[in-house]
């Protein structure tokens, strides 16, 4: 008798403006549809956010971006994929290009360069490698589903758990400062 394959969904998009937020909308539905508790949701949310960002931005040279609604502008697309593995709710999106991402600490008054620093600062575990048999890289992250089960604890006065010596952030409030940063 075999094993059920573990949950796995992916979605194909165009690396254009609304590609972010039907990424996030398309995240919610599905693990809301898989069980995964709220907090995790929002969790994975952001870091489906920041990674998408990255994607539609980023496969660009800075001399050749071009308008969207200009006839010289090349759509491409970028796919984003959700399963749990093992007790993890993993995030993978795949883009065109091979440059790695790069944790940077922006400057207090940087307007943007913060994605990975938060999808470093929220997930448990994270990083990239190129795509097999595809141009460009696939970056991906982790969310423990017992990170549900930690924050409840913490929120019943357990000491905070530490990842590798260091305190994990709370995502809700590193979501409030992201936003708070882009309205700037």
């Amino acid at each position: 008798m075999s094993e059920a394959l573990p949950p796995r969904d992916t979605l194909k998009l165009a690396d254009t403006p609304n590609a972010v937020g039907l990424a996030r909308l398309h995240t919610t539905n599905v693990l809301s549809r898989w069980g995964v508790p709220a907090e995790i949701v929002e969790t994975v949310k952001l870091i489906v956010s920041e990674l998408t960002t990255n994607a539609v931005r980023h496969p660009k040279e800075a001399g050749d971006e071009v308008s969207i609604y200009s006839s010289e502008f090349d759509v491409q697309t970028f796919e984003l994929a959700l399963e749990i593995d093992r007790d993890a709710v993993r995030v993978s999106v795949w883009d065109h290009d091979a440059r790695p991402p790069v944790l940077t600490e922006p400057g207090v008054e940087a307007t943007s360069g913060r994605g990975i620093l938060i999808v470093a600062a929220v997930s448990n575990r994270w990083g990239h490698h190129l795509a097999r048999g595809l141009p460009g890289k696939v970056v991906w992250a982790e969310v423990s589903l017992s990170s549900a089960r930690e924050s409840r604890e913490q929120s019943m006065g357990s000491p905070p758990a530490t990842e590798r010596g260091r305190l994990r952030a709370d995502p809700k409030l590193l979501g409030r400062v992201l936003v708070g940063v882009r309205e700037l």
